[in-house]
């Protein structure tokens, strides 16, 4: 039996855990993925200048905060017919096959990945599968690839208010053929080393499961779903969005639920999505910054500690860029809206997050990291606290997701010897219990 295998079968046997299915799987995933970070690119919005150069110029800095993976939200030219806004959606594809010029040249991108390579970083691209530009140029030359209404005329994917956009047909054989070969495109040509996919529930999972082969046939690719669909883990996706923990995560901080509800939402998903899967978790992205509110709108004075939560609980953290130095607005979707960089100490707040995700292998994605466990902590339904192991390493985490001070007290053998605390810096010894005192929405981290 795999080693991984039978400790997770012992943990089941022995340990008050979230049950999760132990069948070996048959998807493997990309092998420098087990411990990444990921970090999203908003080129427009990332920089004045708003270029790959003027983002390339802050990748040592980005490597300095603990990120593996940079996620560069889409980097097409943008359609003109029916365009929303000044400058347009980024999701509005008008040319699959090359850059859009606002944010520099082809060899200004390819300067970019190579900078991100030499720093031990990969890069994926945001790609829009499910419907292009009105003025994509395919729509003159191939009109068979697009769905079509009633009297026969283009037309947005439906269901939706994205009137700048219109809908692929994938009942054609040409459409996968097309978009198979742009895909192959930017990892033989580019060096890119995979894709975050839009809307990727809208896209028949026969074409990603091909995709993924053909560009594994090219070079180990990563492929996150803009999805939560345990299916796309079979073949296609290394990871998949978090969606209902972070709509978990917001209730909590608005009160509606107590903080009991973020370990039922864990059981649940590590019952309906397979071991190797791995889950992205956040507290902001583009949609949720521009649509939703920031992270402070939505989880107020909590915001840290839910950031604490989604680098240690499980699976994949993700940090929206602007949110290193405390960004405290929304970013305009279809203009140029620069983002703001207030507050210095959120940077060594993630860089710690980041960097114990990234080299403590307790924190490793999917199978590669330890079982989340919980933790007594007594008659306080205030405080969420849990454990994650794997060999000789450990991470403790405890959080106080609530507006009042609380006192409580763990004893739990793997409270017994001695940690690091991760944000202070401080060695502690622990003899299997101890009581705690956490004010308002804080949270202690111990390593080892």
């Amino acid at each position: 039996m795999n080693p991984i295998f039978r400790r997770l079968a012992s943990a089941l046997l022995t340990l008050p855990i979230f049950l999760s299915c132990a069948t070996e799987p048959a998807f493997r995933n990309v092998p420098w993925s087990r411990n990444a970070t990921i970090y999203e690119v908003n080129i427009r919005q990332f920089s004045e200048e708003g270029t790959f150069k003027a983002f390339e110029a802050k990748i040592p800095e980005l490597k300095e905060l603990g990120v593996t993976i940079l996620w560069l939200m889409p980097i097409h030219p943008i359609g003109e017919v029916n365009r929303k806004g000044t400058l347009g959606s980024y999701y509005a594809v008008k040319d699959y096959f090359d850059v859009n010029p606002e944010f520099g040249t082809k060899d200004d991108f390819r300067s970019l990945v190579a900078t991100a390579h030499a720093n031990g970083m990969y890069v994926i691209l945001d790609w829009v599968a499910n419907h292009t530009a009105w003025d994509n140029p395919i729509a003159a030359s191939n009109p068979e690839f697009f769905e079509k209404d009633s009297t026969g005329a283009f037309t947005p994917p439906r269901g939706t208010d994205w009137s700048d956009v219109i809908q692929l047909d994938y009942r054609v054989p040409g459409t996968h053929d097309f978009m198979a070969s742009a895909m192959r495109y930017w990892v033989e040509e580019l060096d890119i080393d995979g894709y975050r996919c839009d809307v990727a529930d809208m896209v028949p999972i026969e074409f990603w499961n091909r995709v993924r082969a053909e560009l594994d046939a090219i070079k180990p690719v990563f492929m996150l779903a803009e999805a939560e669909n345990p299916a796309h883990h079979d073949s296609a996706f290394d990871m998949s969005y978090a969606w209902e923990m972070h709509h978990a995560m917001n209730r909590v901080a608005r009160g509606e639920n107590p903080p009991s509800a973020i370990f039922a939402q864990l059981e649940a998903e590590m019952k309906r999505f397979p071991p190797h899967a791995y889950r992205m978790v956040f507290t902001s992205n583009h949609d949720e910054n521009s649509w939703s509110g920031t992270e402070f709108e939505r989880l107020g004075d909590g915001a840290r500690a839910f950031a604490v939560l989604s680098s240690t609980l499980y699976g994949m953290p993700l940090v929206y860029n602007g949110q290193e130095y405390g960004n405290p607005k929304r970013l305009d979707f279809f203009e140029k809206d620069l983002v703001q960089r207030p507050d210095t100490s959120y940077f060594g707040f993630y860089r710690t997050l980041l960097n114990l995700n990234r080299t403590n292998a307790a924190l490793f994605n999917g199978l590669h990291g330890g079982i989340p466990k919980r933790l007594d902590t007594g008659k306080d339904p205030q405080v969420v606290a849990y454990v994650r192991e794997t060999g000789v390493h450990r991470v403790v985490v405890m959080v106080n997701l609530s507006p009042e001070p609380v006192r409580f007290a763990i004893r739990s053998p793997y409270l017994n010897g001695t940690f690091t605390e991760v944000f202070s810096g401080a060695k502690t010894v622990i003899s299997g219990s101890k009581e705690y005192a956490l004010d308002p929405w804080e949270y202690v981290v111990y390593a080892r």
